[in-house]
């Protein structure tokens, strides 16, 4: 199972030096989880690069559309009370936003209930460093 952080998923709908990398892993990966909060944290990156024209408005609502679709196949981890507590203690460990911190937590959430191993995908640096703290095999590499 390989744990998508929003950076990697808008990588993953639009074109961007990192897209090809991601798209061979989307490829390769059964199992896609998400973070319940992705969606928004996708919609409000996309908006954003249409509002600062480095993408026409149309490909940021086909890209906004795709990660829908693509939500809607994935496992994603519900909000919970746990999940809010880790994500605290993961703030004071490592130098993490919260929106961040909640996307790690999220993950461990997501290792905690497999057998199998969880990998991590993201394009964000802070947070790839938190997750390989946090023992995640993180990609690409």
């Amino acid at each position: 199972m390989k744990f998508w952080d929003s950076s990697a998923l808008v990588a993953l709908v639009i074109e961007e030096a990192s897209s090809a990398s991601v798209e061979h892993l989307a490829a390769q990966d059964t199992e896609m989880a998400l973070w319940w909060g992705a969606r928004v944290e996708c919609r409000s990156a996309l908006t954003r690069r249409a509002r600062d024209g480095r993408v026409p408005i149309g490909e940021a609502q086909r890209a906004s559309t795709e990660i829908e679709m693509i939500a809607a196949e994935a496992s994603e981890t519900p909000p919970s009370e746990p999940l809010r507590l880790l994500a605290c203690e993961l703030v004071e460990r490592h130098p993490l936003r919260a929106a961040d911190a909640l996307q790690l937590a999220a993950a461990v959430t997501a290792r905690s209930g497999t057998t199998q191993p969880v990998e991590f995908v993201c394009l964000d640096q802070r947070l790839r460093q938190a997750a390989e703290r946090e023992g995640f095999a993180v990609l690409p590499v």
